[in-house]
């Protein structure tokens, strides 16, 4: 459980949100009820959600127990966060720990299941869509939406030829593997095809699945006002991954390096990464979003590629950098294992930033955006603020003993304390630094690293 003071120096984000006090009761619930239904997280009420200054909670027992009464009214089903009185100087913080719940969906009982879903999208919480109250309700089931049957179709509704060719190289396909690879299923005694089957391998798969292709575009600048190429892959995705990779190429520049006796294509982007991140985009699509496509621009400072669908629930973009993964979509995800496509569990994220910070390049970014999913690619070096010495020396000091004083910088670096409050305030503008305290006059102000 982290303490305090850490949880002061990290920003708003999916799993943590400030509040200043209880007298808007309702964002406090929608929030608990976003982070049960997500990953988690803690609610801070008595600090300001902007400044991060510590206002504190004047009768802090009274507060408990109205926010205890409050959760117990208002959501439903029954939810049981851990509440905890925090001391801080001369008061108190009340937090409120969320646990990733197993009976969700929860939802805000005077709005209802449809209305008053809440799921946390970055620092904001969102009313869910039908899609995604459905989706929640899937993996409390331990299903996913690519696993379920398409009764209004038979068997043949699967391309069996076409997914023969496809494992060719692995194994020779027979019939009766359509059922193990869970490509079809029973339904009311039939046997009819899978969602995921349809997808991967479906004859007529664009018209059951009109949003099921991969949109490529080459933009000229770093915006999309003017396109210089695009094109629609409508293959099937086993096959629509090396297209994607064609058109990168196509549009990307190389060069060759001189390796002994052998000459070697180097691309500007690593196309190891680029055909990992196209990759976990079709296995981790949300499908059950009829809106959009899988996008992949390529613009002059970057390569951004988009998936419906943000992280599945419980998971956070910490995770994933931690090798933490959750599968969406089992059945593609089983048939991509199959043809060798996804080597390891989990591993993607780690392989990209891996082979992008080889080649000289920035780590990729990973963000969700709305309801989508983006990975972007960045050329060159990232950027950076210019500091000056004393800045640096400032920012080097604090990192070795994170809760500086002003006093103590100022000694450090042999200024006044004016000067050095001038330049920690400017640091703490710029998002290099965070300031703990309870109004930037404070005396007993602190200073840490900001979280990257």
């Amino acid at each position: 459980m982290p303490d305090l003071p850490h949880l002061l120096t990290l920003p708003e984000g999916k799993t943590l949100e400030f509040k200043r006090d209880l007298s808007s009761p309702d964002k406090v619930i929608r929030t608990i009820v976003a982070f049960a239904n997500g990953a988690g997280g803690t609610v801070l009420i008595g600090v300001t959600d902007g400044s991060r200054h510590v206002v504190g909670v004047t009768n802090p027992t009274k507060a408990e127990e109205q926010l205890a009464n409050l959760i117990s009214d208002r959501i439903e089903p029954r939810l049981v966060p851990e509440l905890r009185i925090m001391p801080w100087r001369r008061t108190y913080v009340l937090e409120v720990e969320v646990f990733p719940s197993s009976s969700r969906p929860h939802w805000v009982k005077s709005e209802g299941l449809a209305g008053g879903t809440y799921v946390r999208v970055g620092s904001t919480n969102r009313k869910a869509d039908p899609a995604q109250v459905d989706e929640l309700k899937r993996m409390v089931l331990g299903r996913s939406y690519d696993e379920e049957a398409l009764p209004e179709l038979n068997p043949e509704a699967i391309d069996f030829r076409a997914a023969s060719e496809l494992f060719a190289p692995v194994r020779q396909l027979k019939r009766g593997d359509l059922r193990s690879l869970q490509l079809t299923t029973m339904h009311q005694r039939r046997e009819v095809p899978t969602v995921g089957g349809v997808l991967l391998f479906g004859a007529k798969r664009l018209e059951v699945f009109p949003q099921a292709f991969i949109r490529v575009g080459c933009f000229q600048g770093t915006d999309k006002s003017q396109i210089l190429d695009s094109a629609e892959i409508q293959s099937h995705p086993v096959q629509a991954v090396e297209e994607a990779l064609n058109f990168v190429r196509r549009n990307t520049r190389r060069a060759v390096e001189i390796r002994g006796a052998q000459n070697q294509e180097v691309w500007e982007f690593p196309i190891v990464a680029i055909r990992e991140a196209v990759i976990n985009a079709l296995v981790h699509a949300d499908y059950s979003q009829r809106s959009s496509p899988i996008r992949i621009a390529i613009l002059a400072d970057r390569i951004e590629i988009d998936n419906p669908g943000g992280l599945p629930p419980g998971l956070t973009i910490e995770d994933i950098h931690r090798g933490l993964s959750k599968l969406r979509n089992r059945v593609i995800a089983r048939v991509f294992h199959e043809l060798k496509l996804i080597e390891q569990w989990g591993s993607g994220v780690q392989r990209m930033t891996k082979t992008c910070l080889e080649a000289g390049l920035p780590e990729p970014t990973f963000e969700e955006i709305g309801s989508g999913f983006r990975v972007t690619f960045h050329r060159g070096a990232a950027a950076s603020q210019v500091l000056d010495d004393i800045n640096q020396k400032i920012l080097s000091f604090i990192r070795k003993q994170p809760g500086a004083s002003t006093s103590q910088v100022a000694a450090h670096v042999g200024r006044t304390a004016r000067a050095t409050r001038d330049r920690l305030n400017h640091l703490v503008q710029l998002g290099s630094l965070v300031a703990l305290g309870t109004s930037p006059s404070d005396p007993r102000r602190v200073f840490h690293p900001a979280k990257k």
